[in-house]
């Protein structure tokens, strides 16, 4: 190939002209030096030589970005890089990824808090409860915006007043003058969202985009652990001489659905979600169960048993359920393209997104409130069942595995697989004592055969 010596009027006067893709001129002053041209009009240094005896090729850059000189220097690099053996391009390679890595490193060290809180959620949300995924977004959320429901703006959640910070500036000293104020007036929740973030950082040490951002002790310094508030522990609880007064005022409540939900709670003992969460293919009426979705039993759930009282309410709500509306509301549903079919939900709300029960705690203060009894918190009716349950001297490993609590000793764990049937037998005894104590007549219908030897 013909050579030249570069200058800058030869330079600038290169072109591409004819039908050709690309036009090279070479350059006498170094060696593999060269200048490509393309119809465009875009004029870029190369280098071009050999290296194990095939021929390879590396750009250097834009004319307008490098003088002669300079591009003469790099050509000579990498005419000596390839005499050594080692290929241009891998070293441009490593290069541009170095580059790319800095850029990465430098943006991931750019990350709020609130960006990763964000990808959390979103890893979590198939995981989670409906509620327990709630409670992440009100513990986070910034306040100031419109209430949906009643007058004024909402507050700002524990946690918002981190999530403008860098995740590298999580440092336990951070965390702790947070923790201090935050207990100041609300210990409660600055207690649960100091656990909700320590399991947050948890996970962003195991995520490649995360890890090694947040200071190792930021959650583990004694500083953070000291300033973690100790609320005590819950104690509302019904006790037995206000089950007359509490049966009453709840079955007085207008919405059958709400009252017998209330009332599910206190006889089960179940969490508020796993109440909530029943469908009707969940409920067993001719043997008597209830496959529950359990907080410990994720994946298989638990199966309890169903009680003749309870029964009966989720009868008369399934007769509810399956009883269409009258003809001027079917057609109106037709119209808006919505064709009336039963709820899957055994609980279920009209009003709810999701179509089950969501939110039965005012219907069940205003009733609290009316009978003047002291007020008794939806998961206080899951501890009333296992306190009141003592009255009939049901065991505890009964009362547990109803409940779904996690076995409490190694017998326990290991060597007790009560069967439904026995669990059954206390759980029908437990029902019966509330009935008598609120003075509810109740005459249970006849077993099934398999049964009737444990009822």
């Amino acid at each position: 190939m013909a050579k030249i010596n570069f200058t800058a009027g030869r330079v600038n006067g290169h072109s591409c002209t004819g039908t050709k893709s690309q036009a090279f001129i070479w350059d006498t002053g170094a060696t593999g030096l060269g200048l490509r041209a393309t119809p465009a009009g875009a004029r870029t240094y190369i280098w071009q030589g050999k290296l194990d005896g095939a021929t390879i090729r590396v750009s250097i850059g834009a004319a307008k970005d490098w003088s002669i000189d300079e591009a003469r220097d790099e050509a000579r690099r990498l005419t000596r890089l390839a005499d050594s053996g080692k290929d241009p391009r891998e070293e441009r390679a490593e290069q541009l990824a170095a580059v790319s890595a800095r850029r990465l490193e430098a943006r991931r060290k750019d990350v709020t808090v609130d960006d990763a809180w964000k990808d959390y959620l979103v890893a979590h949300s198939h995981k989670w409860s409906e509620r327990h995924y709630d409670d992440h977004v009100r513990l986070s959320r910034e306040g100031g915006k419109e209430k949906k429901r009643g007058s004024g703006l909402t507050t700002a959640g524990p946690l918002a007043s981190l999530m403008q910070m860098k995740l590298s500036e999580l440092t336990a000293d951070r965390v702790a003058a947070w923790l201090q104020v935050e207990a100041q007036s609300r210990p409660t929740n600055a207690e649960q969202s100091y656990r909700k973030l320590r399991a947050f950082i948890r996970w962003c040490s195991e995520r490649p985009e995360y890890r090694g951002l947040v200071p190792t002790d930021a959650y583990t310094a004694r500083t953070v652990r000291d300033s973690v508030p100790r609320p005590k522990a819950k104690s509302d609880c019904l006790q037995r001489e206000q089950l007359e007064i509490w049966f009453e005022s709840v079955r007085q409540i207008g919405n059958p659905i709400i009252s017998a939900y209330l009332q599910g709670l206190l006889i089960t003992g179940a969490r508020r979600e796993e109440l909530a969460g029943l469908t009707w293919n969940d409920v067993d009426f001719r043997w008597r169960s209830l496959h529950v979705r359990d907080k410990v039993e994720t994946e298989t759930g638990r199966f309890i048993p169903l009680t003749p009282y309870l029964a009966s309410l989720l009868l008369e709500l399934k007769r509810l359920n399956e009883t269409p509306p009258n003809t001027r509301m079917l057609a109106r549903l037709e119209t808006a393209g919505k064709p009336w079919k039963p709820s899957a939900w055994v609980f279920s709300s009209t009003r709810a997104a999701d179509g089950k029960l969501a939110e039965p705690r005012i219907a069940h203060d205003k009733a609290q409130l009316a009978a003047g009894l002291p007020h008794t918190s939806l998961h206080g009716l899951r501890r009333s069942f296992g306190t009141l349950a003592e009255w009939v001297e049901c065991p505890v490993g009964v009362v547990a595995q109803i409940q779904g609590h996690k076995p409490s000793a190694l017998a326990e764990k290991h060597y007790r697989r009560r069967p439904i049937d026995l669990l059954r037998l206390w759980h029908d005894k437990i029902e019966a004592w509330m009935l008598e104590q609120a003075g509810i007549e109740f005459v249970a219908a006849s077993a099934p055969p398999a049964m009737s030897a444990v009822g």
